[in-house]
């Protein structure tokens, strides 16, 4: 009985509420003459939204036709080397995000030039500096330089290196055809052949000289030849008539070297004359 009782009472609940609501929709205020306005794009303006869809796919359409086929005159494939060409050069350019022209590489018929601030050339193993320039200096970084002209290598100016050394089975060679030949060291200069001759030759006259040291001739023989001999006349008839084999060293006031017959006493004095012919 009570849950029937409970039933019956929700319903009238329902009923009234659902009285109460159909009534303050029936007493509602209607709008009259109320304007209905239709939602979306029509006429003209669909149409113009039409033709720029159509529009932007035709152009997607034809940037497509023109990569592939700029694509197939380049020869842009995965495996095969990008090559450049044209009939008269070649130019790559770079720039900063400013626009500015930072380096360019120009390839033509008669010349490559490159134009940067420093230009380098590694190798593609490890990556080591083998050239390198730039406005202060040019570093070649590579085990060996190599110059295989029948002039050489020409330099404006000088050219510093702490050794040089020739090819092995082959002669070193320092000649000036034209002007002097200046080797220069302020603590010395060494020249030494271990197994061979070293040998100075001139046209002229062959200077030695030490400002304030000596000059030191170590060998167990020192010949000079082509010496002039001077000659006096002896009192002994049996000098005159031996034969002479012993001469004397002697030395003239302006250094100049002669022989004279070796006698008891100096003979110098006596063939001194051969001094006033120098």
């Amino acid at each position: 009985m009570d849950r029937s009782t409970n039933l019956d009472i929700e319903e009238l609940k329902m009923t009234r509420e659902q009285y109460i609501l159909a009534t303050q929709q029936n007493n509602l205020p209607r709008a009259e003459n109320a304007q209905l306005y239709p939602v979306g794009i029509y006429g003209w303006r669909k149409r113009c939204l039409y033709f720029f869809v159509l529009l932007l796919l035709v152009t997607m359409i034809v940037n497509l036709a023109m990569t592939i086929w700029i694509l197939k005159v380049m020869n842009f494939t995965v495996d095969s080397p990008l090559v450049l060409q044209s009939d008269r050069n070649v130019t790559v350019n770079a720039r900063n995000h400013m626009g500015q022209l930072t380096g360019q590489l120009t390839v033509g018929a008669d010349a490559v030039e490159a134009q940067c601030k420093r230009f380098e050339v590694r190798a593609s193993e490890d990556g080591r500096v083998l050239f390198s320039a730039d406005e202060d200096e040019i570093t070649i970084g590579a085990e060996k330089l190599k110059v295989t002209g029948t002039e050489g290598a020409v330099f404006g100016h000088s050219v510093e290196t702490p050794h040089i050394r020739a090819e092995p089975s082959q002669d070193l060679r320092l000649e000036s055809p034209t002007r002097s030949l200046i080797m220069e060291a302020p603590r010395g200069v060494q020249v030494s052949a271990a197994a061979g001759d070293f040998k100075a030759t001139c046209r002229k006259e062959l200077h030695l000289q030490s400002t304030e040291g000596e000059i030191f001739l170590n060998a167990e023989k020192i010949r000079l030849g082509n010496l002039p001999t001077g000659s006096f006349s002896s009192s002994s008839p049996s000098s005159s008539n031996s034969r002479q084999a012993v001469y004397e060293l002697c030395v003239c006031p302006n250094g100049k070297l002669y022989l004279s017959p070796a006698g008891l006493g100096s003979t110098c004095q006596s063939s001194s004359s051969i001094c006033l012919w120098s």
